[in-house]
């Protein structure tokens, strides 16, 4: 898929560089088209990078998007300079009167907070609740599909034992559903999270249905009826090294990590990771704009 983005956003080359196909403005303005206008709340702290994984999975589609960054004006960003938020993000107020196909919102590493304590929660309210009858479908990821469990539902997340960090395996449950078509009976995808909504919890809501499941890790994929908010539950956006780098880090740290399960050959941090994740994370992410976006999304917005 063509993916829209501005001229000199920093993704745009290592993109090009690996062979992605990225329209910049000036081309995307010649083309008869109506794009699909995704807008993705990044509220991860290092953006760019979380930039480069979204973009990633957003390419693996025919359709042309058009992708609009957003980030709180609540929060102050510790972890990315003030010039690139300015020059490539744009606010909520400045957004809220505009309507759009797709909404991604991703994680972010606040999970052992309350989330009424989080600074920008009452802000993320307000576009939970906006995208309700602006948004086509909204994409929710890790902390903030919990987070949306908790606005829409009422889902209480908890406190586990340990980090669930690695690649654990899911299974499919529902096979009819589009978001996991082409999916094998059998996948793995990534999780680094200290919280969980309970899978008891979410099989008990009657608004939502459970699409992919773990063992170990709990409930990976699930949506309401319409899908019209989908909820999931891991990283499956994750590049090769971002565990790497998250153990790594919080070695450095003195936290004493374990090391990621089902993630390094020999269980070795010295290895080389093993990608085992990368062909469904693409399908979930071209199944929703597909299936959940393109073909329920009206003409003119």
């Amino acid at each position: 898929m063509p993916i829209r983005i501005q001229n000199d956003l920093p993704a745009k080359e290592i993109l090009e560089n690996e062979n992605i196909f990225v329209m910049d403005e000036d081309r995307a303005i010649h083309q008869d088209i109506r794009p699909l206008k995704v807008i993705i709340l990044n509220v991860m702290p290092l953006k760019e990078e979380t930039e480069l994984q979204l973009l990633r999975l957003l390419s693996n589609s025919p359709l042309q998007t058009d992708v609009t960054f957003l980030t709180m004006r609540s929060h102050v960003s510790l972890n990315t300079s003030a010039s690139h938020l300015n020059k490539f993000y744009s606010y909520f107020d400045e957004i809220k009167d505009q309507k759009f196909d797709g909404l991604i919102i991703t994680g972010a590493p606040v999970e052992q907070i309350e989330y009424e304590e989080v600074d920008y929660w009452e802000e993320l309210c307000s576009i939970m609740e906006w995208s309700k009858i602006n948004v086509t479908s909204t994409l929710h990821i890790c902390w903030g599909a919990q987070a949306g469990l908790y606005y829409h539902f009422g889902l209480q997340k908890k406190m586990l034992p340990k980090k669930l960090s690695g690649i654990y395996l899911h299974r499919v449950m529902k096979r009819k559903e589009p978001l996991v078509r082409g999916f094998d009976d059998e996948f793995y995808a990534p999780h680094s999270r200290y919280t969980e909504v309970p899978a008891e919890d979410i099989h008990n809501c009657n608004a939502l249905k459970v699409v992919a499941e773990s063992d170990e890790a709990g409930v990976f994929l699930c949506l309401t009826e319409d899908g019209r908010q989908i909820f999931v539950m891991g990283h499956p956006e994750y590049d090769r090294y971002t565990l790497d780098s998250e153990y790594k880090r919080d070695t450095l740290k003195g936290i004493n990590p374990e090391i990621p399960i089902n993630y390094y050959p020999e269980n070795n941090p010295e290895n080389k990771p093993l990608m085992l994740w990368r062909s469904h994370s693409m399908l979930i992410y071209s199944n929703w704009l597909n299936y959940y976006v393109y073909q329920v999304t009206p003409y003119e917005l």
